[in-house]
Formats: structure tokens, C-alpha cells, sequence
């Protein structure tokens, strides 16, 4: 098939943003970039975000360079502790944030409309799956639905079941939110995390954006039931 120019649009938006950036932070506002060259980044926020291209958290947030250490994939999750010789690149984000650069908030944002969440759905309800890497992601949150799914106990439950399961894929935000307390509670299964939030060092929170009307909801710390933010 020969090449389309209009394949080539997508990279040339990107070139021209490149532009875009060293002319407003190396060219307007050279100090801070030196600053940044020089003396290393030292953000106070680890941002754990969602891979889907359309809630960047930087791009949500307005952060400046430096400002967050973000780590992102397939459904903003956090896998508990598990030290044990595999490839863990979330964990190696939030180790080096945590330990390193030692970060004062760790922020999870889930946000409305998650494909890794539907998938998890899926998952659960059965259907068919062939992805070799998606479904055992995001597998991490499967507790998310237990409060909701409970175990089929005859036909009347199966029937049950597979209504709830219905609805929460027309409605999902619910398991959306679960997940995010999931994954914070997950945080705290790394010793140097618990270490920190214990000693007050470090404060964990629980995002959710709605991504239809762009409000965002967190966790409150004292109900940890997710209220929107003002």
C-alpha cells in the first residue's frame, strides 16, 4: 500500500509541539529548564494516571516541568507489594518516587470511561479474551467488583449476576472508583510507603474524572467515600 501524507500528520503535530515546547521553556524561559538540568528534578508529587490518550495528567493538571513524577498504564492501577525478581514498572515508579526523590503525595487518578475497567468486566461476566498481557493487568482490581458481584448461588442469583453485571457495564464509574480505592490501598502494601504515611511524610489520595463534564471527585480521607472537589 503506498505511503499517505496523511499518515504523516499525526508525527508532524507532534514535531511542531516539540517546537512549541523549546520555544516557550529553552528559548522564553531558559532558567528553569537550567535549574532543572542542573540541579535534577525534585517534584513533591507521584501521579499515577491512566493510560488513555485522552487524560493526560499533565495536560489535566497544568503542571509545570518538574512539578509531577507520573507513571502511567492500563487502567491508572497498582499492583500490591510483590518483590519477587519479575519486570514491575509501576513499582520500580512508585519505589524510585517514594525512596528517591521522596515525593510527599502519591495522587491515583482513574477517570470516567476506562477501557481497562470495561475490560475487567468483561473479565469477570466471562467473556471471551485474547489478550496476553491486558487481562492479567487488570486483573489487579478484580476485588473492585466483588462488592457488587456476588457469587451465583442457583438460577435465581446466575440471573441476578448477570443483570448487575449489565448494569455496571452501562454504568461503570462505580468500579472505576473502587479501583482507585483498590490501588490506594494497594500502596499500602510497600513498606517504605506505609513507613512514610505513618511518620506523616507522605499523603496518599484517590482521583476520579469524570471525563464526560470534566469534574473531578477525591477521596475523603476521614469517610473515603469519593465527594467532588469544588
Amino acid at each position: 500500500m503506498p505511503h499517505s501524507r496523511d499518515q504523516d500528520v499525526p508525527i508532524r503535530q507532534l514535531l511542531a509541539g516539540m517546537k512549541g515546547f523549546r520555544a516557550r521553556y529553552y528559548e522564553r524561559r531558559p532558567d528553569s529548564m537550567r535549574q532543572l538540568v542542573e540541579e535534577g528534578q525534585k517534584p513533591k508529587i507521584l501521579m499515577i494516571g491512566c493510560s488513555d490518550s485522552r487524560v493526560d495528567p499533565a495536560l489535566l493538571t497544568q503542571a509545570e516541568p518538574g512539578e509531577m513524577f507520573v507513571v502511567r498504564n492500563v487502567a491508572n492501577l497498582v499492583p500490591p507489594y510483590q518483590p519477587d525478581g519479575s519486570y514491575h514498572g509501576t513499582s520500580a515508579a512508585i519505589e524510585y518516587a517514594v525512596r528517591v526523590l521522596q515525593v510527599s503525595h502519591v495522587i491515583v487518578l482513574g477517570h470516567a470511561l476506562c477501557g481497562g475497567i470495561q475490560g475487567l468486566i468483561r473479565l469477570r461476566k466471562g467473556e471471551p479474551d485474547q489478550n496476553d498481557f491486558v487481562s492479567p493487568w487488570v486483573s489487579i482490581a478484580s476485588a473492585a467488583l466483588d462488592p457488587y458481584i456476588p457469587p451465583a448461588q442457583g438460577d435465581t442469583d446466575e440471573d441476578r449476576r448477570k443483570a448487575e453485571f449489565e448494569r455496571l457495564q452501562q454504568k461503570p464509574d462505580v468500579i472505576e472508583r473502587a479501583a482507585v480505592r483498590t490501588s490506594v490501598d494497594n500502596l499500602m502494601t510497600f513498606p517504605f510507603v506505609r513507613e512514610r504515611v505513618e511518620a506523616g511524610t507522605l499523603e496518599l489520595h484517590g482521583w476520579w474524572f469524570d471525563l464526560d463534564n470534566g469534574d473531578l471527585w477525591a477521596i475523603n480521607s476521614k469517610t473515603k467515600m469519593f465527594e467532588p472537589v469544588d
